[in-house]
């Protein structure tokens, strides 16, 4: 593999990684969050809504390392920490906001090839089904 090439069937290839990262279930949605605010710990978890404080912390230390995120410690008692994007961060939110704006748009239009799907599909069983039945009849 040719450095910076993308080999999306290669799991250490690097920029399926990020793109795993980016794909994780709660990335975008704390990436969202931020958008240009700072959060404490707390904020950032009420916003993002359900998840875990374990998960959070996982996926904010991942996103640290990542350079998507700045995390600031203040040494007060109760410790004070924050969270904002990095420059990196911002243009990530710049993106999803993007896909975001694509999901919205299209949201009417997928959730009628799914009921289309779904129609389909019990169609078809229920054929299926008539089918069996009239060979245990026949």
């Amino acid at each position: 593999m040719i450095e910076g090439e993308w080999d999306p069937f290669n799991r250490n290839c690097p920029s399926r990684q990020l793109l795993d990262r980016i794909g994780d279930r709660w990335t975008a949605l704390i990436i969202e969050a931020l958008g240009d605010q700072t959060l404490r710990f707390s904020a950032l978890a009420t916003a993002v809504g359900g998840i875990s404080q374990k998960m959070l912390t996982q996926t904010l230390r991942s996103l640290e390392r990542d350079g998507f995120v700045r995390r600031t410690s203040y040494p007060v008692v109760p410790p004070h920490v924050e969270y904002q994007l990095t420059e990196l961060g911002a243009s990530l939110h710049e993106t999803l906001r993007a896909l975001s704006g694509w999901a919205v748009e299209n949201m009417d239009t997928v959730a009628q090839q799914q009921a289309d799907y779904d129609a389909l599909v019990d169609a078809q069983r229920s054929a299926s089904e008539q089918h069996a039945d009239q060979r245990k009849a026949g």
